[in-house]
């Protein structure tokens, strides 16, 4: 799992601040054109140079960052305290920090391994529940009429009988179909994309493999995969691990080189 913290960027930066600033400046005065400016733009800051607005997109920067380090925790139930991280600031910037340097790294770490951990266990209860719920839906899809089961353990449903060639796993096939999660969300369809998908069939996932071979050209068959025949423990953004997948296929030929049939 990759990291959420970038220790060593967060413990440089710190450094560097206090290296460049022991102690605060005294406030600029404002030069009544400067407040003039700032009134007619609603801006309460003037940048007289590049310097200064470079040194202003330096602290926007840090702040997105520190933001995003804060935020991004409490998504998994880890609350940091904006104000301490803001005091933290403070205290560097005024050459006290009541952390050194290497007290610091070993927070940091541990945040990050903490993170690490809890995200990791989420998502082990995920891909449970996905377990679960996909083996509770295949269970209750099997006793539907016309149901049939291979010895993996595939599931499918004849929706549009045909009599056509079956192709073979060495076989490139040309189809239509639409994926779905147990819950009807939908993750792929070549209906929407508005042109069939061709494949070589040995080059997909299990499911597909063994299933497209029980189809006649012309017919079109609803499969329900488990996740061993499918993505398994991999988690993506639209498959979570674990998942059952349901598919609508319709083969609509073997396409082993020929010409692409006219939809």
């Amino acid at each position: 799992m990759k990291s959420m913290f970038k220790v060593s960027l967060l413990a440089a930066t710190v450094l560097l601040a206090v290296g460049c600033q022991k102690e605060e400046e005294p406030k600029a005065e404002v030069a009544p054109a400067a407040e003039q400016t700032q009134a007619e733009t609603g801006k309460t800051v003037h940048f007289k140079s590049d310097d200064d607005k470079s040194a202003y997109a330096i602290g926007v920067s840090f702040a997105n960052y520190l933001s995003t380090s804060i935020e991004k925790p409490s998504e998994i139930g880890i609350d940091l305290n904006k104000d301490l991280v803001l005091k933290g600031i403070e205290h560097v910037f005024a050459g006290n920090p009541e952390l050194n340097e290497e007290e610091t790294r070993a927070a940091l770490e541990a945040l990050d391994k903490r993170v690490a951990e809890t995200m990791q266990a989420q998502a082990a209860e995920k891909a449970a529940e996905a377990k679960k719920a996909g083996d509770d839906y295949r269970a209750d899809f099997e006793k539907q009429e016309g149901v049939n089961k291979t010895e993996t353990g595939l599931l499918y449903q004849v929706m549009t009988p045909a009599e056509g060639e079956q192709p073979k796993d060495t076989d490139t096939v040309q189809v239509h179909y639409k994926g779905t999660l147990i819950d009807g969300t939908q993750f792929d369809s070549s209906y929407d994309r508005g042109e069939p998908a061709t494949f070589p069939l040995n080059r997909v996932i299990p499911g597909w493999t063994e299933g497209v071979q029980l189809m006649p050209v012309g017919s079109k068959f609803k499969f329900v995969i488990p996740p061993e025949l499918a993505y398994g423990e991999q988690d993506t953004p639209t498959i979570p691990a674990n998942s059952t997948l349901v598919f609508e296929v319709e083969l609509l030929k073997i396409d082993n080189g020929t010409e692409t049939a006219t939809q």
